[in-house]
């Protein structure tokens, strides 16, 4: 996007400046047309909305705080209000829609009149300015709300209700609740392997609101999202200097977002800002210390949130300094884009170490060998390469004007720093599959968002751009006010009307996610479409039977197959349930082969109940006190069940479960109280 010094409220160089800070046809020799139509003065419809660096950071913070705000008092809102469940009735979609309407029509009328006052002699009101900053710093957080919250409104669950990826999330969220420090999700006395960032502080939205962990988890997933989204629109407006443009980068990024992967939040707010990182970590290898400090702070924050983004940007960043070093030429190259490089990841390093750091110290004076199963997942996903500019929808249309851009103008430095962003991604995506012949992945399908982000990103830029220069080229005598006018409306409101088609499809585009949250049974028993609960109704008596027995939840080891119940209540586990989400300090295969040998010899030399409890005190870990099988109490000549699960990557489903079977002799004695509650036999050791 082209700008015109004389719009800034500021002097912009070539590490400050605006989206675009050179013409790429600058450099080349001027005809006598070219010149003429340099010096003709274009119409800035979209015009320079610049603030300061520090008016932005300001800007960033007031927005992100009140977009998290709005969508808690949302959320409070709507629970007081008796909707039908999503599962089982269209009225949550059609007040989605209703929501998501409201909110754009709102942006756009506000935007229109936004730039209408710059062609205008009449200066623009005071408080239609700031209700104009207002609406639209809050509109991404207005989408959150209308697309998500109102849909999980008559549910306690988030998407995706608490199944088994979900299921370990929640799992985190509860032990984070439970304490402030560094903990892992299931083992005891050990750090977390997994970043324990966005976790860490719902536990504490959790103390605050008292409420525990599976319940919260809606509420801070909601705010989360809202907050990040929200904060793109000062950070984008810093970039591009252009309100109307940073609404709708920031727009867009929260549609697509909710759209593909807001199911985990804590990954998503990372990826909201990877576009923007991106163009500053541009700036930051042309010799901006400002950006150069910007990347390195998320960069630090994203290790402590989801680190394969992190990874994804720090290999970015490298590129982008090479290239910076590289593009200077023979004889005036110097050593300035890697100095901001080192800068760059010796903060970023800082910051992550708050989270990583206790792992690596445990990692390091660790005895026995540590391996993670964590990248072993090759859905159908993962086999293809993402090419979203081939779909039919707003995403499509702006990646493929965003794709454009960047081959054709590629030496402008925003679409320079999207396009090696995105190349970067792209071969992330094929060495993911290249490297399953090495026994893993890099968890390639995981990126597609990222390219949909940075190519749609792209495309709004190019939408602009395009509006602002390239109907001055194909008309240059020139248009009427009236007519740049008309064609101005026209276009906010084809915008308008294209984004309001695409973020109504986000509740469908969720609709299993949605459909799991309510048909679940969360931890009071109870599944918000009314119907019969699961077994799961009985968590909450199993865990008021092994308080009785005088276990304080946070201080017990429990064995089970049971991850729901894990989820629910901050015990930790014997062993996790895979090995894709076990810390690999916990040793997963080893204490499986463990717990299998229990149950192997419970029907031979660990019958006595004697030999049982030494055999269980013998382990080398910290034994369980708590066993939970499915049985029966009654019959003893029939087994307790149970599961261990095994990873047999580059299969695929990558899990194969095994049953194991326990005999009910091997507990029949005063060590242990035994009860039954439906088809669970909780087997407590007495203190």
């Amino acid at each position: 996007m082209t700008e015109r010094p004389e719009d800034n409220n500021e002097p912009l160089d070539s590490a400050e400046g605006g989206v675009v800070v050179e013409d790429s046809d600058a450099a080349e020799p001027d005809t006598k047309a070219e010149a003429q139509d340099r010096e003709k003065p274009r119409l800035q419809a979209f015009a320079p909305d610049q603030v300061s660096t520090s008016s932005a950071i300001v800007r960033i913070v007031v927005v992100a705080v009140a977009g998290g705000l709005l969508a808690l008092v949302a959320f409070f809102a709507l629970k007081q209000v008796t909707l039908a469940a999503f599962n089982v009735s269209m009225v949550t979609r059609a007040l989605a829609t209703a929501g998501s309407l409201f909110v754009l029509i709102a942006v756009t009328v506000l935007l229109w009149l936004w730039v209408r006052d710059r062609t205008s002699s009449k200066e623009r009101p005071a408080w239609r300015r700031v209700l104009t900053e207002a609406v639209c710093g809050l509109a991404p957080a207005g989408l959150v709300v209308s697309s998500i919250a109102i849909p999980l409104s008559a549910t306690k669950l988030y998407l995706d209700g608490i199944q088994v990826d979900q299921g370990f999330r929640t799992q985190f969220l509860t032990r984070m609740t439970e304490t402030m420090s560094n903990q892992d999700m299931n083992y005891v006395d050990m750090p977390s392997f997994y970043p324990i960032g966005w976790f860490w502080l719902g536990g504490r939205m959790a103390n605050l609101l008292n409420m525990p962990g599976w319940e919260v988890y809606q509420p801070w997933a909601l705010v989360s999202l809202a907050a990040a989204g929200s904060a793109l629109v000062p950070l984008w407006r810093r970039i591009t200097g252009s309100l109307p443009a940073a609404t709708a980068i920031a727009l867009v990024t929260t549609a697509v977002i909710l759209t593909m992967v807001p199911e985990e939040p804590y990954a998503a707010v990372v990826a909201m800002g990877v576009p923007a990182a991106a163009v500053l970590g541009y700036r930051a290898m042309h010799g901006s210390w400002t950006s150069t400090i910007a990347v390195a702070l998320y960069l630090g924050a994203s290790a402590c949130f989801y680190t394969l983004y992190t990874g994804i940007m720090a290999l970015t960043m490298i590129v982008l300094a090479f290239i910076a070093f590289i593009a200077m030429g023979r004889g005036k190259r110097t050593v300035k884009p890697f100095v901001h490089l080192v800068a760059m990841g010796v903060g970023s390093i800082c910051i992550a170490l708050l989270s990583w750091g206790p792992y690596l110290f445990a990692l390091f004076t660790a005895s026995e060998d540590v391996s993670s199963a964590a990248q072993h997942f090759l859905p159908s996903q993962g086999t293809t390469v993402p090419l979203p500019f081939f779909h039919l929808t707003l995403v499509g249309v702006l990646s493929f004007f965003g794709l454009l851009y960047i081959i054709v103008r590629h030496r402008e430095p925003a679409f320079t720093a999207l396009g090696i962003a995105t190349a970067v991604c792209y071969v992330w995506v094929v060495a993911s599959m290249v490297i399953t012949l090495v026994g893993t992945t890099l968890l390639g399908f995981r990126v597609e968002v990222l390219i949909a982000l940075l190519l749609s990103t792209s495309g709004v830029l190019a939408l602009i751009d395009l509006r602002l220069t390239g109907v001055d080229r194909l008309y240059p005598t020139g248009l009427s006010k009236r007519t740049n006018c008309t064609i101005t409306t026209v276009f906010i409101a084809g915008l308008a009307l294209a984004m309001l088609s695409y973020v109504q499809q986000i509740p469908d585009k969720n609709q299993v996610f949605l459909d799991q949250a309510y048909s679940d049974t969360n931890g009071d028993g109870q599944r918000a479409d009314r119907r019969e609960s699961d077994v799961g109704r009985y968590y909450g008596q199993m865990h008021e039977f092994i308080q009785e027995q005088g276990y304080n939840p946070s201080e017990t080891v429990l064995f089970t197959d049971e991850i729901n119940f894990l989820a629910y209540h901050p015990y930790h586990g014997f062993n996790a349930f895979t090995s894709h989400y076990a810390n690999p300090l916990g040793q997963f295969v080893a204490r499986n082969e463990l717990v299998a040998q229990w149950a192997h010899d419970s029907y031979e030399q660990l019958q006595d109940p004697k030999a049982m409890i030494a055999e269980i005190d013998a382990s080398p870990w910290r034994a369980p006190d708590v066993f939970i099988f499915r049985g029966s109490k009654k019959d003893q000549d029939a087994p307790w069940k149970t599961h261990v699960a095994h990873d047999i990557f580059p299969s695929e489903p990558n899990i194969r479960y095994q049953g194991l079977f326990f005999n009910p002799d091997a507990f029949d004695s005063a060590d242990w109280t035994t009860e039954q509650f439906g088809p669970f036999v909780v087997v407590v050791r007495n203190r």
